[in-house]
């Protein structure tokens, strides 16, 4: 696969990530180890040498089994964790003391059993530390060996500045897809101005984008999506236009919907690098497959036409939620 650079300090990763979340938190019932495992291994075997997890997802528990799952080829990949959560609970809120931020990070060593961390990402800003703060924390653990590269996730224009003023950041990580584009309007030319990389989470807009989803899916009760107003039955019906399209050129090139979108997504700039996540193996070869798919200056700008505009219905999270993001 594919080799892209995030930010200047030279961090390689593959095209596409592989986000594990998926795999113990957020979407349902957690995998089967075993499972899980097998998953994860395939991924490298097909190409995907950056793997993205964090404390927040099951308190430790999917960094052990990212641990667990790339302890043969550690030291050919690249693995993202985040801090920034009180006691590691998206729940309790942010929380990004630097006292704590060195726990969570002595804590990442030991779930993922490494000795180091090549990406860690402050995973919320939290506006009651200062960036100064979040930044020089992150700056001696560098200087330490315990990190190499760090990032922001969901931060808006001013955090990065700041935080790129003091320790230059490798990446930014946030929600970019055909299903959300706000990102195109201030962070994407911030972060080519400071030459800092972008990792799409939710490329694949949450599933919806592979067109397996309409209002009439059902989700397991503990799945978040039951509670994000884009995936009310009404949204979901009135946002199915934008599948359409995607399904159109999917047709053409022979490829599949989430194929399309992820090629969409790595043509937008050369310093893109999305993790999809997956818990089936057939959908993380059809993720990979994505890579090899390359959409024609005429494709993308039929692509760009359609969908500018179509007014995708509904927030991307509840309103609790959503006063975390873009700070």
């Amino acid at each position: 696969m594919e080799k892209r650079i995030l930010g200047n300090g030279g961090l390689e990763v593959s095209a596409l990530g592989l986000g594990c979340m998926g795999l113990t938190f957020g979407y349902g019932p957690a995998a089967d180890e075993k499972d899980a495992i097998s998953l994860i291994r395939r991924a490298y075997e097909l190409g995907i040498t950056f793997f993205d997890t964090a404390e927040a997802y099951s308190q430790g528990g999917n960094e052990t089994l990212l641990g667990k799952a790339v302890a043969p080829f550690r030291d050919q990949i690249v693995i993202a964790t985040k801090f920034g959560f009180l006691d590691g609970d998206a729940s309790k809120g942010v929380y990004s003391r630097p006292e704590r931020i060195r726990q969570v990070a002595e804590n990442s060593l030991r779930y993922l059993n490494t000795d180091y961390i090549d990406l860690f990402y402050q995973h919320r800003v939290d506006p009651n530390v200062p960036m100064e703060d979040v930044a020089g924390t992150i700056q001696d653990l560098i200087k330490e060996g315990k990190i190499r590269h760090w990032g922001l996730s969901e931060a808006g224009v001013e955090s990065i500045s700041k935080a790129h003023a003091v320790q230059p950041l490798a990446a930014l990580q946030s929600e970019y897809s055909l299903f959300f584009r706000e990102p195109e309007k201030e962070i994407i030319p911030l972060l080519e101005e400071l030459g800092i990389g972008f990792v799409p989470f939710s490329p694949l807009g949450k599933g919806f984008l592979t067109g397996a989803i309409d209002e009439n899916t059902r989700f397991d009760a503990s799945d978040f999506r039951n509670v994000v107003p884009r995936f009310s039955p009404e949204n979901r019906k009135a946002n199915q236009v934008l599948v359409n399209v995607v399904r159109q050129i999917a047709e053409k090139n022979n490829a599949t919907p989430a194929q399309i979108s992820l090629a969409w997504l790595l043509a937008q700039k050369p310093w893109i690098a999305p993790i999809p996540g997956t818990t089936k193996m057939n959908r993380l070869e059809e993720n990979v497959g994505g890579a090899e798919v390359n959409l024609s200056e005429n494709e993308l700008a039929i692509i760009r036409e359609a969908v500018s505009v179509i007014d995708v219905q509904g927030e991307r999270y509840p309103a609790d939620l959503q006063k975390r993001v873009g700070r």
